[in-house]
This record gives C-alpha cells, structure tokens and sequence, in this order.
C-alpha cells in the first residue's frame, strides 16, 4: 500500500512567495473573511494547500475585474457547496458592459484637436475626474475614452460654444439623475423579478435563471429612457419654440392685453373621456398670472385657471336660471341681473362665482 505524502504546511512568508500576495495582504484578506484563519501551533501560524487554492483563486477573480466584495459573496456560495459557474456566470452578467459600445484610444494631440486646437490642463483634469478620460500608465500622451459617443457630444457642444467647465457641470447634474433613475429601475425589477433568488443563495438552475433574466432586462433600462427622452424633448421644445416666436413677434402687433411672458396653457376643464375635451392656449395679462402663481404656486396656476374660469361659466348659468333664462349668457355679453328672489335662491353668489359674504379663502368681502 502506497503511503500518502504528508499534507503540505506553509509559514506565511512561503504561502506568500508561492501565491504571489504579500504578507500584508494575506492579512488583509484574513481579516475580511476572505481567507479561512491558519491552524495555531503553539506560538506558530500555519497554512496548508487549501489556503494557497483559496489565494489563487481570489488572484484569478481579481484579474477577471471581480471586486473582493464580490469575491467574498462568490467564495461563501462555493463554501456552501454551490455551484460557483453558475454564481460566476450571473456576476459576469451584472459586471459585463451594459452598452454595446467600445471604448477607443486617443493622443493628446487628437483630443486637443477635437476641442478647438487648444490644450486645456484643467478641462483635461476634470474629464479624467468624471472617467470620460482615463490616462494610460506610463502614456502621458495617450487616453482611453470608455464612451467615445459620450465625449463626441462633449466635442460638438464645445464647437457650438459652451465652454468646457460648463460641459462638466452640466455632465455632474445629468449623471446624479440618471443614476437615481437607475437605482429606481433597480429597485423595481429586484422587487417584482429578482425577488425570489434574494433570500437563500441561488442553486445552479437558479443562477443560470436569473443570468437569462439578467440578459433579457439589460436593454430595457435604456429603450426606456430613449423612448421618455424623446417625448420630453419633442414636448417641451414645442413649449420653448412657442414661447421663443412669441417673444419675436413686433411689439405693435400684440393686443393691448397679450403680454408675452405670461403665455399659459390653460385645458378645458371637461373629463379626458369626453371626445369634445379640448385643448388651446390663451394669452392672459401678466400680472394676473403673477398673482395666480403666487397664490397656488407655478405647478397649479394652469389648473386654477381653468377651474376659476369653469367656475364662472357655472356661476353665469345658475343665474340666468334663476332669472328665468334657459342657459349660460353670450361670451363677452352682459349678464341678466338677478332679481331679488333670484338672488337669494342662488345664496347671493357674486360674479365670481363666490358668496357674496366671503371670498374663496373664506375671508369676508372687504378683507385682505
């Protein structure tokens, strides 16, 4: 019978030579939960093989662009005697590229010709602090662009004027707000997709699930955006192009009541179901829309007018009710005056549609 050789001990300093990790960070790794502890020989540490396979497989992680947080939750799942290709095919997916693009390279001299022909330190400083440029160890004269789409807009915005530093601030606002629309669509696909992988580590099969869902969901975050970018931009730049020829019209050509700056889309108050709902704008005087924004605010001044003017044209009917008439008064026409039993079956409503004894925040005529 064949002896079995005696299992391999290391000291420290020879399981850090063989591994290719110092010492410190044999230590470190200890420390976090990384590295199982060494078995205590009287005053001595000792390290065996599974503590050298453990070190090149993190080793081997590390190099594939693995986190050590990453590492750790890979390792538990191997520990747990789980299947860790399929664990480490459903990380590769969630730290694979979520973007088809490829990053590219660029000289010093190629950049500062995309910007002008002018060589800018700051500018340049502030692209790598951001990671649209990424410097190449040991090429001081060479970058790595990981989106080159995204540092092309920053190019053509540069040639149509706006100043580098402004491109960067712009950049910092854009990124915070699509890191928060990315953290919701997170948050809403773990809730309602990834929920039940969550609590227990995944088998095989399940790793393997949720690596096809994974795949399957990756496009959707951006055709979302894409798609609501795109309403956006179309919706608000017929708003800017409206307000913007309005400001170019001639002064003389404008009725002594239209002032410009306080265009306001007002709907028509009637329910979206009714197939005669519609919708237009109206000029109103400016200090009129002033007060209004200052009394509901700017999100509900549009509401309040069409409800104030909704209101009226109730109030105007219930009049011409009470005075025996069939209907609301003409536009722009005087209404009926109300007798005196009239106005008293109407609760003495003024032409504004409020009590005649309170206003609509329930202060009495005459009060501020």
């Amino acid at each position: 019978m064949t002896e079995q050789p005696p299992p391999a001990e290391y000291r420290i300093e020879d399981l850090a030579h063989l591994s290719g990790a110092t010492v410190r960070t044999i230590r470190a790794y200890q420390d976090r939960g990384l590295l199982p502890r060494p078995e205590r020989r009287g005053r001595a540490n000792v390290y065996g093989e599974p503590h050298l396979t453990r070190l090149r497989q993190i080793a081997g992680l590390l190099d594939r662009g693995y986190t050590l947080a990453s590492i750790k939750e890979l390792l538990q799942a191997w520990d747990a005697g789980l299947d860790l290709g399929g664990v480490l095919g459903l990380v590769a997916e969630i730290d694979g590229p979520w973007t088809d693009e490829e990053p590219s390279r660029l000289s010093r001299a190629e950049l500062d010709a995309a910007f002008g022909g002018t060589s800018d330190e700051t500018a340049i400083a502030e692209a790598v602090a951001l990671g649209v440029l990424e410097r190449v160890p040991g090429q001081d004269d060479e970058f790595l662009v990981p989106s080159p789409q995204e540092l092309a807009v920053a190019a053509e915005l540069h040639s149509a004027g706006v100043p580098l530093r402004a491109i960067s601030g712009h950049l910092r606002e854009v990124r915070g707000q699509v890191e928060h629309i990315a953290a919701r669509f997170l948050d809403f696909t773990t809730e309602h997709v990834f929920r039940p992988f969550l609590d227990h580590p995944p088998t095989g099969a399940e790793a393997a699930e949720a690596t096809a869902l994974v795949r399957r969901l990756r496009p959707l975050a951006q055709q979302t955006i894409d798609a609501e970018l795109a309403r956006a931009m179309r919706t608000l730049a017929t708003r800017y192009l409206r307000h913007h020829l309005s400001d170019a019209r001639p002064a003389e050509t404008r009725r002594p009541t239209e002032v410009v700056a306080a265009v306001e889309p007002v709907s028509d108050p009637r329910p979206e179901t009714d197939p005669a709902a519609v919708c237009e704008e109206v000029l109103l005087p400016a200090d009129a829309v002033r007060a209004v924004r200052a009394l509901v605010g700017p999100e509900n001044a549009a509401a309040f007018i069409a409800a104030a003017a909704h209101r009226e044209v109730q109030a105007r009917t219930m009049d011409a009710l009470a005075a025996g008439g069939s209907g609301p008064a003409p536009a722009g026409g005087s209404r009926p005056a109300p007798s005196g039993a009239a106005a008293g079956t109407a609760g003495g409503r003024r032409a504004d549609g409020l009590s005649a004894k309170q206003d609509d925040q329930g202060h009495p005529d005459g009060r501020p």
